[in-house]
């Protein structure tokens, strides 16, 4: 390139985008120049197919976490009725936590041994309380987590009808003075038009 063709392109840039005045000590910001016409929209064109052909090559098939089918199903099964002890909201199935990942592990191994559902369950039972469980027995123990909630609701029901009862009394109703009355009259009648 000669340095006439070079000055020919700094003369075009300039023409193109011309200094902006200074104002206030600064110049002044002006927004990129966007390409209009059959560029931009080729260029927009090829960014949306990128995407839109990108996008499902990160998709893939779930991969099975055992070999058995069958001792997979057995495991969720187990997992979404036990309550995961660090997230307490959440089942064994669906929960991240490390401890969720151990116990699942656990259960797994418990499933290829050949025990029953019911072992697995009473194992956990034992060594975690009828806490982990998402629907714990109905004994002694367990009354109150069964009944409580609703015994919380009726006292409190009963307490704001008492509330409510107690004050409805203390408002008594208490009949105007005569003088308290001709005041009432007064004010009722002094927004009245006269003729």
């Amino acid at each position: 390139m000669t340095h006439s063709a070079i000055g020919m392109g700094q003369e075009r840039i300039r023409r193109l985008n011309p200094p902006t005045p200074p104002c206030q000590g600064g110049a002044r910001w002006s927004p990129p120049q966007i390409r209009g016409g059959w560029e931009g929209l080729a260029a927009f064109v090829c960014i949306l197919l990128t995407l839109l052909i990108a996008n499902p090559l990160h998709a893939k098939e779930a991969a099975p976490l055992a070999q058995d089918e069958a001792a997979e199903k057995r495991l969720n099964a187990i997992s979404s009725e036990l309550r995961c002890l660090v997230c307490q909201n959440e089942s064994l199935a669906g929960s991240n936590a490390e401890l969720a990942h151990d116990l699942r592990r656990e259960i797994r191994t418990m499933i290829q041994e050949g025990k029953s559902d019911g072992e697995i369950m009473d194992f956990m039972v034992s060594r975690y309380g009828d806490f982990v469980r998402y629907r714990p027995p109905l004994k002694g123990t367990t009354l109150l987590l069964w009944f409580g909630p609703a015994l919380l609701f009726a006292g409190g029901l009963g307490g704001l009808f008492l509330f409510l009862r107690r004050r409805s009394r203390a408002i008594a109703d208490v009949p105007l003075s005569d003088a308290e009355q001709r005041q009432a009259e007064q004010l009722l009648h002094s927004d009245e038009p006269k003729p």
